[in-house]
């Protein structure tokens, strides 16, 4: 006599799927990142910095006031020294740094930020200015700042185990 218990299978439940997928962490993240970028190309175009894609942000915000090589630029950005070094010829080309030979390692270059990439700093940082006030508008001040803060402590306590993620630690 065979005993053997036999799976009703049971067709696909898509209202799950969707509930389900509407929460997803990584879906989620990834919206927010490309609206993030969409709107400060927009904005930093109305401003005057055209042909700036958001992506290079990462970059000018490891750059240090004393400059900074391609090698650690790359290290710190999470990208290859082939790609930092494209970027770096592009925003050169496009007049927001400017590179110095290395008096100690004359096969390097220090990377420095000149006026115009300070100023597309400030500029970034009005933009961002202005999503976390559209957000605070949606979901309110509180909630907005406890999810920064939540963000916060996710990634402090990630790089504690893997180093840091890209740029400089987040440090309280």
């Amino acid at each position: 006599m065979n005993t053997e218990v036999v799976a009703v299978k049971q067709p696909f439940d898509f209202q799950l799927f969707y509930a389900i997928r509407e929460r997803s962490l990584g879906r989620v993240m990834s919206k927010l990142k490309r609206f993030l970028g969409r709107h400060a190309e927009q904005r930093l175009s109305e401003l005057g910095f055209t042909n700036f894609k958001a992506s290079y942000i990462a970059f000018l915000g490891n750059l240090e006031e004393h400059g900074t090589t391609n090698n650690e630029l790359a290290k710190r950005a999470g990208v290859t020294k082939q790609a930092m070094s494209k970027v770096v010829k592009l925003l050169e080309d496009d007049g927001y740094i400017y590179t110095v030979k290395n008096e100690r390692d004359s096969r390097s270059s220090q990377i420095f930020i000149n006026e115009r990439g300070k100023q597309l700093l400030v500029a970034v940082h009005t933009c961002m200015e202005e999503l976390r006030a559209k957000f605070h508008a949606i979901a309110g001040y509180e909630q907005v700042e406890q999810m920064i803060d939540t963000m916060v402590l996710l990634v402090r306590e990630i790089e504690k185990d893997t180093g840091p993620l890209s740029g400089s630690p987040c440090i309280p």
